[in-house]
């Protein structure tokens, strides 16, 4: 498995601290793709861009459609404008590839025998595995999940990470996150003018 799937895995299986917006975590998917590229070396890290390596084909599908995505000519693309352009519903689409592979399925009504529109995920190996690096408390999943509100409860010297393009990597990760909701408390302040104006009239 990958480090987006073992995101949207643990996404689906924890309970966050705060519920988890779509959009943190398309961001939290796209750099967790970067991490996983960087140890195929399908991609090193210049300072914050994204330089592409000789391209070989991927056995993670999505994995491979970012490879192959990647801005291969300079100027190189940086990290956060990676996530940015790489991230949009990209939480959409490793649902419906986890769906896909019957990791996810549709909830059927209690009393009625349709499916629901809610997913939950199944037993499988991919829902162990992901588990088990999850309470292992393994330092990039660990932050990657903070960045988007879920918290592990890890020895805080384990959770270090020493790799400087993953710690780079992590800190655009983040730094999104947080303009996102920044994005997301400003338009909530603008509509709430909005309507005090219209009730005003």
């Amino acid at each position: 498995m990958s480090t987006p799937r073992d995101l949207m895995i643990v996404a689906m299986d924890v309970v966050p601290e705060r519920p988890v917006e779509t959009g943190d975590l398309s961001l939290a998917l796209a750099g967790a793709e970067v991490v996983d590229l960087l140890a195929a070396e399908a991609v090193a890290l210049d300072g914050d861009l994204i330089v592409p390596n000789l391209q070989v084909p991927l056995e993670d599908g999505l994995l491979d459609e970012a490879a192959t995505s990647l801005v291969r000519e300079t100027p190189y693309e940086s990290v956060e404008d990676w996530l940015w352009r790489r991230g949009r519903g990209l939480s959409l689409a490793y649902l419906a590839a986890l769906e896909a592979e019957g990791l996810v399925a549709r909830q059927r009504a209690r009393w009625i025998p349709v499916r629901t529109g809610r997913t939950a995920l199944v037993d499988s190996p991919a829902r162990t595995r992901a588990t088990a690096r999850w309470t292992e408390g393994e330092p990039v999943l660990a932050q990657l999940a903070a960045a988007v509100g879920i918290r592990a409860v890890p020895d805080e010297d384990s959770a270090k990470i020493t790799d400087e393009a993953l710690n780079t990597v992590l800190a655009v990760v983040h730094d999104a996150v947080t303009e996102l909701e920044a994005v997301r408390q400003r338009k909530t302040v603008e509509d709430a003018a909005y309507d005090n104006v219209w009730r005003g009239m």
